[in-house]
Parts: C-alpha cells; sequence; structure tokens
C-alpha cells in the first residue's frame, strides 16, 4: 500500500474546458439569432420545446439521479396553469404574480402528494402518481364553476417585461428559453454539488447514502418539491403563450409523453433532456400531419408511433440517444483537487474510555432469533474483534449498531447517548462510520466523487445554495477532503475511475476511504479482507494500525482468524447469535469453548507447525 501522497500540484486549465466553454458561447449566440431567421411556426415549436424541457428536467432529478418514476408532473403543471389563468382573467392579477401563485400552489401539492407517495417502494410509487394524476386531471374537467370544465378558460393575458407584452412567439421565445437557462444552470450546478452526490446514492443504495448521513425521505421529497415547481414554471408558461387552458394538456397522456422524452434522450444526463424534448415534440407534430395521410383516417395515431419508438430505445439503447453521442465525445479531464479540507470537527476523549456499549441486544426476525441477549463494551482507541462462524450474527450485530435495523429489545449507547432505534443517518452523524460485507459503491460516479459522499454529514449546503453556486468553496473543501483520504490509503492513481475498474482488494479499500471522509471517532469495519490476497491483507492490517495512531477506534469483523489474532486488541466471539468469548487474542485462542465451537483444529494444527 502506498503511504500519503504528496498534494497534487496545482493543474493548468486544459483545452477541453476553453473548448467546451466556446461551443457553449457559441450556441447560446445562435439560439439568440434564432428569431430573426426562423419562421413564426418553427418559433412556435421551439416554445413548446422550451417548456416540455422545464418539466423533463423535473424527471431528470427525480428519475434521472433519484430514480423515482412519475407520471404525475402534467399535474403539477396544470395546477400552476389554471392558478395564474384564473387570477389573470377573473381577477386582473398581473401574471408574474400568477406565477408565484401557480409555483405556491404547484409547490405545495407536490409537497403534501410527496409526502404521502416518496417512501413507497417499487412498483408503488408510479401507481400512486398515475392515481392521483388521474384525479387531478377530473378535477380540471368536472369543477366547472372554477376551471371552466373541459371547455376551459381562454383570454389568458400575455405576460409582458418592462411594459412589452409578449404576444408574438418571437418576443415570447427570449422568455421561455431565459427559463430553461436558468433552470439547466440550476440543474447542472445541484448535479455537481453534495445533494446531487446524495441523490445518486439513493438511486443506487439507499442504505449506503444514509450510513454516510444522507436522510433519505426527506431528500427524496425535497426533489419531488424541485420537479413540481418546475412544472409549475412549465404551466405558466403554457398559460401566457397560448393564452388557453383546458385539462387535456395537463392529462395522464401528457406526463407519459414527457417521461417518453426524458426516456429517448436520456433521463440520466442534461444533455439528453433537452434532446429528448426536442425530438418528441417535433416527432409529435410531424407525425400528426404525415400519419392520416399514409393510413387514410384521422385519429391519435402518434401515441402508438410513440410508444414503438419508446419500445426501440429501451431495446437499443437503455441510457437514451445521448449515450450514443457521448461515446463519440473525448472523456472529461479532471485535476485533482487541491487546497485544505475540511476541518475536523470530533470531539476527544479519555484513552480507554466507553465509548460504545452494547447491553442486551436481541433481534428477532419473526420465528428466528438472529442476536440474543449480546452486550460487549468497545472502548475508545482500541481494535475489538467481533468473530463468529457464518450466521453467528455479526453482520446482523453492525445493522442494529448502525441504525439499519431496529432491536428488537435492548440497547446501543454511544459516548453515554442511546443509538439504538434511530434511523442510520441520525446515527451516522453521531462519530459512527462503517463498510460493509460486500462492497456498495456507485458505479456511476468517480471514485473521487464516491469518498466526497462520506462528508455529505460534515457539510451544509442544500438545494438552493448548491443549485445558487453558493456552495462552492464548502465543494472544493469536500472534494480536497475526499482526495486526502484517497492519499490515505493509497488510491489517488485512481481518483476519476469508476468503481467498478478496480479489484476488489482496491474497492474495499475505497469504502475505507469514503467511511474516514465522515472523520469518524469510531469505525467499524465488516468483513474487509474478504476476498483478499495475502499481500492485501497485510496492507489493510497495516493500514488499521495506522488508524488507531490517528485515534479512530475500530471494530473489526472477519473470518481470518491469522489476521484477526494479530491485528485486534480485544476479541468478542459470536455463536449462534450469543456471546460465547470475550478477551484477549491470547485468552480467547486458550478458550475451550471458543476451540471447540469455532477455532476447533484449526488453529492446533497451525500452532503444531509453528512449532
Amino acid at each position: 500500500m502506498k503511504g500519503p501522497a504528496e498534494a497534487p500540484r496545482p493543474a493548468r486549465p486544459g483545452a477541453q474546458g476553453v473548448v467546451r466553454g466556446a461551443l457553449v458561447a457559441l450556441a447560446a449566440f445562435v439560439m439568440a439569432l434564432l428569431p430573426s431567421w426562423l419562421p413564426t411556426f418553427s418559433l412556435t415549436l421551439l416554445n413548446l420545446v422550451a417548456i416540455a424541457v422545464m418539466v423533463v428536467l423535473g424527471l431528470y432529478l427525480l428519475t434521472g439521479l433519484a430514480r423515482m418514476t412519475s407520471f404525475g408532473q402534467a399535474a403539477f403543471m396544470g395546477v400552476a396553469a389554471y392558478a395564474t389563468a384564473i387570477l389573470t382573467t377573473r381577477h386582473g392579477v398581473s401574471p408574474w404574480l400568477g406565477l408565484l401563485a401557480g409555483l405556491a400552489l404547484s409547490g405545495g401539492a407536490a409537497l403534501i402528494l410527496g409526502a404521502l407517495t416518496v417512501r413507497l417502494k417499487g412498483h408503488y410509487l408510479p401507481l400512486a402518481t398515475i392515481a392521483w394524476q388521474m384525479a387531478i386531471t377530473i378535477v380540471f374537467g368536472n369543477l366547472v364553476a372554477v376551471t371552466g370544465g373541459h371547455t376551459g378558460i381562454s383570454g389568458v393575458p400575455p405576460a409582458s417585461v418592462f411594459g412589452l407584452e409578449l404576444r408574438s412567439s418571437g418576443a415570447f421565445y427570449y422568455l421561455a428559453w431565459g427559463f430553461v437557462a436558468l433552470a439547466l444552470v440550476g440543474a447542472h450546478n445541484l448535479t455537481r454539488s453534495r445533494t446531487g452526490r446524495a441523490l445518486r446514492a439513493l438511486r443506487g443504495d439507499a442504505v449506503a447514502a444514509a450510513s454516510f448521513g444522507v436522510n433519505p425521505p426527506l431528500l427524496r421529497l425535497q426533489v419531488f418539491v424541485v420537479a413540481g415547481l418546475l412544472a409549475g414554471a412549465a404551466g405558466w408558461l403554457y398559460a401566457h403563450f397560448l393564452r388557453f387552458v383546458n385539462p387535456t394538456p395537463f392529462s395522464l397522456d401528457a406526463s407519459i409523453t414527457y417521461l417518453i422524452m426524458g426516456v429517448v434522450g436520456g433521463i440520466a444526463a442534461l444533455p439528453g433532456v433537452l434532446l429528448g424534448a426536442g425530438l418528441i415534440t417535433w416527432l409529435e407534430d410531424w407525425l400528426q400531419g404525415v400519419l392520416p395521410l399514409l393510413l387514410g383516417r384521422s385519429g391519435n395515431y402518434e401515441v402508438v408511433a410513440l410508444g414503438l419508438i419508446l419500445v426501440a430505445i429501451l431495446l437499443f439503447a437503455p441510457k437514451g440517444l445521448w449515450g450514443f453521442v457521448e461515446r463519440l465525445l473525448p472523456p472529461p479531464r479532471r485535476a485533482p483537487p487541491t487546497g485544505a479540507g475540511l476541518t475536523a470537527s470530533r470531539g476527544g476523549g479519555a484513552a480507554g474510555e466507553a465509548l460504545l456499549e452494547v447491553a442486551a441486544l436481541t433481534k428477532h426476525f419473526g420465528g428466528l432469533v438472529a442476536v440474543r441477549d449480546l452486550s460487549f463494551t468497545v472502548r475508545r482507541g482500541e481494535i475489538l474483534g467481533l468473530i463468529g462462524p457464518n450466521g453467528a450474527g455479526k453482520s446482523t450485530s453492525f445493522n442494529l449498531i448502525t441504525g439499519a435495523f431496529a432491536p428488537t429489545s435492548g440497547t446501543v449507547r454511544y459516548r453515554g447517548e442511546r443509538v439504538s432505534g434511530l434511523a442510520p443517518y441520525r446515527v451516522a452523524r453521531k462519530g459512527l462510520a462503517r463498510t460493509f460485507q460486500h462492497p456498495h459503491l456507485f458505479n456511476d460516479m468517480t471514485v473521487l466523487d464516491n469518498v466526497a459522499l462520506g462528508t455529505y454529514a460534515r457539510t451544509s449546503a442544500g438545494m438552493l445554495a448548491s443549485a445558487l453556486r453558493f456552495d462552492r468553496a464548502e465543494e472544493r473543501r469536500a472534494q480536497a477532503e475526499a482526495y486526502k483520504q484517497l492519499a490515505r490509503v493509497g488510491l489517488t492513481e485512481a481518483a476519476f475511475a469508476r468503481p467498478s475498474d478496480l479489484p476488489l482488494g482496491k474497492q474495499r479499500l475505497l469504502e475505507i476511504a469514503r467511511a474516514l471522509a465522515a472523520d469518524p471517532e469510531m469505525l467499524l469495519l465488516d468483513e474487509p479482507a474478504a476476498g483478499l490476497r495475502k499481500a492485501e491483507k497485510a496492507e489493510l492490517a497495516a493500514l488499521v494500525r495506522r488508524l488507531k495512531a490517528d485515534g479512530v477506534t475500530v471494530l473489526f469483523v472477519d473470518h481470518d482468524m491469522e489476521l484477526v489474532m494479530n491485528l485486534v486488541d480485544r476479541v468478542v466471539v459470536m455463536h449462534y447469535g450469543e456471546l460465547l468469548a470475550e478477551g484477549t487474542p491470547a485468552e480467547v485462542r486458550a478458550n475451550p469453548k471458543v476451540i471447540e465451537a469455532y477455532l476447533g483444529s484449526a488453529l492446533e494444527k497451525r500452532d503444531a507447525v509453528r512449532a
């Protein structure tokens, strides 16, 4: 294992970044000139694309990052559209006040419905969104006195800027795409923040995310509300562009179409949002004109055609069309982060004092007792080994200590405070960090970003601060801290690789680096040597000893008796979920019960060979 790497030298700006910035500037310049080049019909289509992009951007955050599928975004769009239409046509309210009202109502609706549904798992969440999407559409169509029923509300006034009414498609174009530009920048900033990392972690493994301080239900609700607000802004644009609202554009069919846009373009990439929204909007319009001519009759055949296109995309390009484009582009080059990391904040204590106390811990899974009346103490500054045969309850004990499981009875106290029964993210914020029996890594993030996830509880920037780029100083420190922990375990050369590119031994070191980024007082290592070669185990042992020297208390679980006995200060032996023995390695080695139940003749033979 390599020692701590030297601080990286500041990297000079690469040509790739300059080229990318030039391309963005050129695209913006061309977009600004389009109204002077294109006919009215094309500008109208582009405005509809902008409105669709706003909705699909919400799905990018919701589905692409957090992997929550919603078929109800058009409903939030409709709530805002009807709110501004009613206020401006019947009460003479300014369209801009209508925007505030629309966002308040769409955000409020997303908050209420999200609180009821985002905790649902599997297919239950999308089914729930279908149910309330249909219910809201029915309300739009039947609440005649308020919404005008299926006839709708006409005569919605145009939006105005500095007294100039945006009645034409060309004038409205700048407003619509201005909204898109702001939303794209915000989404881009959010993606490259602590919140973006947490959302991608939720998509991959909510348990692992929670073990580093992420509150999964709250974060899911927050992103659900943000997606609802983006849809609400799209609804406001729709109402003041077409100046007419009725239930049809806000139906389940519309929600499905927006989801198709995201899937076709590439729901997990911002360029895919633009590609999908533009392509499907154009295709839908083109098919509406072509299919009746080909089939000799009128009808909504474009829905069938879009369905077939979606099936083809799912079969041949599951990551969307942007995936094909991305393969042609050179991979982005990132310079190692520089500067100071995060400030250590864990409080100290006297060596040898009780840090973790497990008392009469019991866990039932139905009729199976996985852990029964387990009690032991981990003292500050020591390495405690937790051993036992397969099925002894070691990993279950880890999950009880870290909050992944709630105990049936018994208590866990950390620094004198009861933590048993707390959610994993609350336990993590107390100063405990863990690895997993099988590495829980996120392959859609780089090695560096995987480690930066460990800093989540040590940083504080929320969604709004991240979207507005107010978190840059904190984010630089988080990245520098992640790089420092990679240096600590000798993995800096792999900082911008994907975890799946690393061998198992380095993946386990990566998990340890991520845990260390949380600045824990206590580190729980769940079978970190499993699958490692002898030399890799020696490197692991050296690392754990260095961590002890740095003041980190370690609870170590593994099946390799030679590794455990030569590494730990004390040993706790479990057998069928119960405490069998406790003591120093020499005491445990000599304990007849341990020899009979676990160590057996293997140690006797090894000692005989050594003798």
